[in-house]
Protein backbone atom coordinates (compact mmCIF):
# COMPACT_ATOMS: atom_id res chain seq x y z
CA UNK A 1 0.00 0.00 0.00
CA UNK A 2 0.96 3.48 -0.95
CA UNK A 3 2.07 6.11 1.62
CA UNK A 4 -0.76 7.73 3.78
CA UNK A 5 0.12 11.57 4.22
CA UNK A 6 -3.43 12.97 4.98
CA UNK A 7 -3.75 10.73 7.55
CA UNK A 8 -0.05 10.73 8.68
CA UNK A 9 -0.46 14.48 8.84
CA UNK A 10 -3.77 13.97 10.64
CA UNK A 11 -2.55 12.04 13.26
CA UNK A 12 0.48 14.07 14.09
CA UNK A 13 -2.22 16.61 15.17
CA UNK A 14 -3.05 14.36 18.12
CA UNK A 15 -2.41 15.34 21.46
CA UNK A 16 -0.19 12.40 23.20
CA UNK A 17 -2.68 11.33 25.14
CA UNK A 18 -3.93 9.79 21.98
CA UNK A 19 -0.45 8.88 20.61
CA UNK A 20 -1.64 5.16 20.54
CA UNK A 21 -3.80 6.37 17.74
CA UNK A 22 -0.98 8.15 15.76
CA UNK A 23 0.22 4.51 15.02
CA UNK A 24 -3.16 3.06 14.37
CA UNK A 25 -4.74 4.99 12.22
CA UNK A 26 -2.11 4.46 9.39
CA UNK A 27 -1.45 0.60 10.37
CA UNK A 28 -5.06 -0.67 9.86
CA UNK A 29 -5.47 0.38 6.69
CA UNK A 30 -2.00 -1.03 5.86
CA UNK A 31 -2.36 -4.69 7.69
CA UNK A 32 -5.36 -6.08 6.62
CA UNK A 33 -7.51 -9.22 5.16
CA UNK A 34 -9.55 -6.57 3.02
CA UNK A 35 -9.15 -5.30 -0.22
CA UNK A 36 -7.69 -1.94 -0.70
CA UNK A 37 -11.46 -0.35 -2.13
CA UNK A 38 -12.91 -2.27 0.99
CA UNK A 39 -10.80 -1.15 3.20
CA UNK A 40 -10.81 2.85 2.52
CA UNK A 41 -15.08 2.18 1.93
CA UNK A 42 -15.01 0.85 5.85
CA UNK A 43 -12.96 3.72 6.51
CA UNK A 44 -15.10 6.74 5.04
CA UNK A 45 -18.05 5.23 6.30
CA UNK A 46 -16.95 4.80 9.97
CA UNK A 47 -15.35 8.96 9.74
CA UNK A 48 -18.99 9.96 8.31
CA UNK A 49 -20.53 8.09 11.32
CA UNK A 50 -17.99 9.61 14.05
CA UNK A 51 -18.59 12.75 12.38
CA UNK A 52 -15.23 13.89 11.76
CA UNK A 53 -15.05 16.39 8.75
CA UNK A 54 -11.39 15.98 8.82
CA UNK A 55 -10.65 12.14 8.85
CA UNK A 56 -13.21 12.16 5.58
CA UNK A 57 -11.02 14.47 3.70
CA UNK A 58 -8.21 12.77 4.80
CA UNK A 59 -9.57 9.58 3.81
CA UNK A 60 -10.76 10.88 0.93
CA UNK A 61 -7.47 12.18 0.17
CA UNK A 62 -5.44 9.02 0.64
CA UNK A 63 -7.93 6.52 -0.41
CA UNK A 64 -8.44 8.64 -3.71
CA UNK A 65 -7.06 5.25 -5.79
CA UNK A 66 -8.93 3.01 -4.09
CA UNK A 67 -12.20 4.95 -3.34
CA UNK A 68 -14.66 4.42 -6.76
CA UNK A 69 -17.95 6.35 -6.63
CA UNK A 70 -19.70 3.01 -5.98
CA UNK A 71 -17.77 2.80 -2.93
CA UNK A 72 -18.03 6.59 -1.62
CA UNK A 73 -22.15 6.42 -2.38
CA UNK A 74 -22.17 2.81 -0.42
CA UNK A 75 -20.13 4.56 2.53
CA UNK A 76 -22.70 7.27 2.53
CA UNK A 77 -25.44 4.99 1.98
CA UNK A 78 -24.61 2.79 4.89
CA UNK A 79 -24.47 5.67 7.28
CA UNK A 80 -27.66 7.10 6.37
CA UNK A 81 -29.54 3.85 6.88
CA UNK A 82 -27.80 3.04 10.26
CA UNK A 83 -28.17 6.16 12.03
CA UNK A 84 -31.85 5.30 11.19
CA UNK A 85 -31.73 1.35 11.63
CA UNK A 86 -29.52 1.64 14.83
CA UNK A 87 -31.78 3.80 16.90
CA UNK A 88 -34.87 1.87 16.22
CA UNK A 89 -33.41 -1.67 16.51
CA UNK A 90 -31.17 -0.95 20.06
CA UNK A 91 -34.26 0.26 21.42
CA UNK A 92 -36.48 -2.65 20.40
CA UNK A 93 -33.34 -4.87 22.03
CA UNK A 94 -33.19 -2.05 25.37
CA UNK A 95 -36.78 -2.14 25.83
CA UNK A 96 -36.68 -6.22 25.30
CA UNK A 97 -40.29 -6.21 25.67
CA UNK A 98 -41.94 -8.65 23.03
CA UNK A 99 -44.53 -6.83 21.29
CA UNK A 100 -42.07 -4.23 19.92
CA UNK A 101 -40.33 -7.00 18.86
CA UNK A 102 -43.29 -8.16 16.78
CA UNK A 103 -44.50 -5.66 15.21
CA UNK A 104 -42.72 -4.86 11.62
CA UNK A 105 -40.43 -1.46 11.76
CA UNK A 106 -42.14 -0.19 8.21
CA UNK A 107 -38.57 1.86 7.56
CA UNK A 108 -37.92 1.61 4.18
CA UNK A 109 -34.64 -0.17 3.52
CA UNK A 110 -34.32 -1.35 0.01
CA UNK A 111 -30.67 0.10 -0.47
CA UNK A 112 -29.68 -2.63 1.40
CA UNK A 113 -30.59 -5.41 -0.99
CA UNK A 114 -29.68 -3.09 -4.13
CA UNK A 115 -25.89 -1.81 -3.01
CA UNK A 116 -23.50 -0.76 -5.98
CA UNK A 117 -20.73 -2.78 -4.70
CA UNK A 118 -21.42 -6.10 -3.53
CA UNK A 119 -23.73 -7.53 -1.06
CA UNK A 120 -20.87 -8.49 1.37
CA UNK A 121 -18.86 -5.24 1.05
CA UNK A 122 -22.40 -2.97 1.75
CA UNK A 123 -22.96 -5.10 4.62
CA UNK A 124 -19.38 -4.65 5.84
CA UNK A 125 -20.12 -1.08 5.70
CA UNK A 126 -23.66 -1.51 7.94
CA UNK A 127 -21.68 -3.84 10.43
CA UNK A 128 -18.48 -1.05 11.05
CA UNK A 129 -21.06 1.73 11.58
CA UNK A 130 -23.61 -0.08 13.93
CA UNK A 131 -20.21 -1.46 15.55
CA UNK A 132 -19.39 2.50 16.04
CA UNK A 133 -23.24 3.34 17.01
CA UNK A 134 -23.60 0.53 19.25
CA UNK A 135 -26.22 -1.27 18.42
CA UNK A 136 -26.12 -4.91 19.10
CA UNK A 137 -28.90 -5.98 17.39
CA UNK A 138 -27.69 -4.57 14.21
CA UNK A 139 -24.54 -5.78 14.66
CA UNK A 140 -25.79 -9.39 14.98
CA UNK A 141 -27.67 -9.21 12.08
CA UNK A 142 -24.78 -7.56 9.61
CA UNK A 143 -22.01 -9.88 11.13
CA UNK A 144 -24.98 -12.97 9.84
CA UNK A 145 -25.02 -11.22 6.66
CA UNK A 146 -21.43 -10.54 5.85
CA UNK A 147 -20.13 -14.22 6.73
CA UNK A 148 -23.19 -15.88 4.69
CA UNK A 149 -22.12 -13.70 1.95
CA UNK A 150 -18.48 -15.20 1.93
CA UNK A 151 -16.70 -12.80 3.65
CA UNK A 152 -14.35 -14.56 6.94
CA UNK A 153 -14.22 -13.49 10.51
CA UNK A 154 -10.84 -12.71 9.51
CA UNK A 155 -12.60 -9.72 7.66
CA UNK A 156 -15.23 -8.80 10.13
CA UNK A 157 -12.18 -7.75 12.82
CA UNK A 158 -10.66 -6.19 10.42
CA UNK A 159 -13.44 -4.18 9.26
CA UNK A 160 -14.73 -3.43 13.35
CA UNK A 161 -10.66 -2.49 13.97
CA UNK A 162 -10.93 -0.13 11.30
CA UNK A 163 -14.34 1.44 12.32
CA UNK A 164 -13.13 1.38 16.28
CA UNK A 165 -9.85 3.72 15.30
CA UNK A 166 -11.23 5.37 12.95
CA UNK A 167 -13.81 6.32 15.75
CA UNK A 168 -11.26 6.67 18.55
CA UNK A 169 -9.66 9.02 15.68
CA UNK A 170 -12.12 11.38 15.52
CA UNK A 171 -11.92 11.42 19.40
CA UNK A 172 -8.55 12.67 18.94
CA UNK A 173 -8.87 14.98 16.15
CA UNK A 174 -11.59 16.70 18.55
CA UNK A 175 -9.50 16.32 21.57
CA UNK A 176 -6.15 18.14 19.61
CA UNK A 177 -9.02 20.89 18.66
CA UNK A 178 -10.07 21.92 21.85
CA UNK A 179 -6.40 22.10 23.02
CA UNK A 180 -5.65 24.57 20.41
CA UNK A 181 -9.33 26.57 21.65
CA UNK A 182 -7.59 26.24 25.49
CA UNK A 183 -4.27 27.05 24.25
CA UNK A 184 -5.98 30.41 22.44
CA UNK A 185 -8.12 31.28 25.26
CA UNK A 186 -5.23 30.78 27.52
CA UNK A 187 -2.86 32.98 25.19
CA UNK A 188 -6.30 35.81 25.59
CA UNK A 189 -6.01 35.72 29.53
CA UNK A 190 -2.66 36.91 29.56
Amino acid sequence: MEALPALEALAETFPDAARDLRVNLTAVLRESSLDERTRFAVALASAHASGSRALVAAIERDGAGALDEAARDDAAAAVALMAMNNVYYRFRHMVGKPVYLEKPARLRMQRIAKPRTGKAEFELLCLAVSAIEGCEACVRSHESSVLAAGMTEDNVLDAVRIAAVVRGGAAASALASAATIHDDVSTERK
